[in-house]
């Protein structure tokens, strides 16, 4: 049987999302969760869609500032938690099972809240079928606390959804994944509100520079910079090198790295031995 087409499983998705009537869409503004949000609202109507957003300081300013704008563009009603995960010592701690006691913490004070206003919604989240081959705990905690991911569910990957966001005019299409500032902490190194803050400004130096996808991982007193490899020479020339060695030693780095190897999507999950589902 031939694999169904992008326009195919959209329709799927459709389906699932009339079964459900009335959601709440755990919203970042990122690729797959404006994709959602979007599909929720042309599927069902705006007055039967609810955009959640956790708010806490692992979350990019300009991310939330997005969220506000997304959500009022689109006519849907916004709410936003502040979910304080640093406050949880299985979350600070920085495990690589971190981002399940994130998403446990979002998901569950989105049905506290959803409970309390007494709104029949049922929890979205942004997963894509992507996803569920890669390391991502938070899938598990979406899991067990029944949260649905409609993209993933009828085979959506990050291909078909970026494509559909294009078709539709979306400015996500072809927005560089932007995943919460915790993931550039090395595991084992505690997740604190002033190292957040640090990579905040890092990346946001860097976004002035004119560089788009890039990663400041952050280990300890070392700043490892990943930029795309056709940019690493660029970056190395001295009036670039310079800046930015400059002003990440101001941010409180003793040494700052430019990875040869790259930019990679979570390439701090490389020192993880798996031994379980990656999805979990």
């Amino acid at each position: 049987m031939a694999e169904p087409s992008t326009a195919e499983k959209y329709c799927q998705m459709q389906d699932v999302l009339r079964t459900l009537r009335k959601v709440a869409v755990a919203f970042s503004a990122g690729v797959d969760s404006t994709f959602l949000l979007t599909a929720a609202v042309d599927t069902l109507g705006a007055d039967n869609v609810l955009a959640i957003t956790g708010k806490s300081d692992s979350l990019i300013r300009e991310e939330f500032e997005e969220c506000r704008r997304v959500t009022a563009e689109l006519g849907v009603a916004h709410v936003v938690i502040d979910t304080d995960e640093l406050s949880n010592p299985a979350y600070a701690r920085n495990a690589p099972d971190r981002c399940y006691h994130c998403k446990s913490t979002l998901f569950d004070q989105a049905a506290a809240y959803l409970q309390e206003h007494s709104f029949p919604h049922v929890i979205l989240a942004g997963t894509n079928a992507d996803d569920l081959g890669d390391w991502r705990p938070g899938i598990r905690a979406a899991s067990e606390r029944g949260v649905r991911s409609p993209a993933a569910e009828v085979g959506l990957t990050k291909s078909d959804i970026r494509t559909l966001s294009g078709e539709w005019g979306l400015p996500t299409s072809d927005k560089p994944a932007s995943p919460c500032l915790a993931s550039r902490i090395a595991y084992g190194e505690e997740v604190t509100a002033e190292k957040l803050q640090v990579i905040a400004d890092a990346e946001r130096f860097l976004r002035e520079l004119g560089l788009r996808e890039f990663r400041v991982r952050h280990h300890g007193n070392l700043a490892r910079i990943e930029v795309p490899p056709d940019r690493i020479a660029e970056l190395a020339q001295p009036e670039f090198r310079e800046s930015i060695d400059r002003r990440l030693r101001e941010l409180g780095f003793t040494f700052v790295a430019l990875d040869l190897r790259g930019f990679r999507s979570g390439s701090l999950n490389e020192v993880i031995t798996l031994t379980t589902p990656r999805q979990q």
